[in-house]
């Protein structure tokens, strides 16, 4: 099954276009397991087991394990969603970019060792950093960077291209459209490529939609980052997923995390829900 099968799938079975980002900071888990490196394990795959069945995925941030040594856990952890959520895509948090040779090895850390369905990457090196990914596993996601939540995504994203695009009567093609409609155009090889859009800038996801109507939007910026769920929603329309990571595991940081997790899982949804197009 490919990635865009199984997220499908997984979101209408559980009536969700929520996905949850695993981003454990040691210093914000609870009590006693607060700054305790060895635990992130355990405190995500309780929020997975707590939220399984109200999101479309779960996106777990590779650097939040591998900065303090804690790769194994992450495998654990990807090995326990497919086991205990199966049918819930995996999407690693990685923005992996690289010439050819070494985006090989991403690929198979990213899809053998950690068993991912879907990466995140970086398009800054062309089509040919991302055919790796798609000649070795044509079945599995990737999300490509286009435009972020980030306040410095001005300083690149945003700049007007000098050849003006394929339209420049419409004005001249900004480098974020530029990246959304070669990745899910010609890029698209495999019909497995979504793009990486942040909810802060819900007029740009609009105009990301208008050349990519069909493209699966990962959507972070709900929540912490301030995004605005009813303008995103309108402006993505459909065929999205709406990240929140720090706002559903840090719900408390008590020893009912795991449940407060779940109601903010659940009330995210139904936001998310009832800010849909009619």
């Amino acid at each position: 099954m490919t990635f865009i099968d199984q997220w499908q799938q997984a979101a209408r079975r559980n009536a969700s276009s929520l996905c949850v980002g695993l981003d454990p900071e040691p210093e914000r888990l609870p009590a006693p397991w607060t700054h305790d490196t060895t635990r992130l394990y355990d405190f995500c795959a309780a929020i997975v087991d707590a939220t399984a069945d109200l999101v479309c995925a779960f996106k777990p941030q590779i650097a939040h394990f591998a900065a303090v040594g804690a790769e194994a856990q992450l495998e654990r952890l990807v090995a326990h969603i497919h086991r205990n959520a199966p049918g819930v895509p995996v999407i690693l948090d990685a923005k992996r970019g690289d010439i050819g040779s070494t985006a090989r090895h991403y690929a198979r850390e990213a899809f053998e060792r950690y068993g991912a369905d879907a990466l995140t990457v970086s398009p800054f090196m062309g089509s040919d950093s991302l055919d790796p990914y798609i000649d070795s596993h044509p079945d599995r996601g990737l999300f490509v960077l286009c435009r972020t939540s980030n306040p410095g995504s001005e300083d690149l994203q945003a700049l007007q291209l000098a050849d003006g695009g394929p339209h420049p009567h419409l004005g001249a093609e900004r480098l974020f459209e530029r990246v959304a409609r070669l990745a899910t155009g010609p890029w698209n090889r495999s019909g497995q490529i979504g793009l990486v859009t942040g909810a802060t800038r819900p007029d740009d996801i609009a105009r990301i939609r208008a050349i990519a109507p069909d493209a699966p939007l990962l959507i972070p910026g709900i929540g912490a980052q301030g995004g605005d769920l009813q303008a995103t929603v309108g402006a993505a329309r459909r065929c999205f997923l709406i990240n929140a990571s720090r706002s559903v595991l840090y719900a408390s940081a008590d020893a009912d995390y795991a449940s407060a997790a779940r109601t903010e899982a659940a009330r995210l949804r139904q936001a998310i829900a009832a800010a849909l197009p009619v």
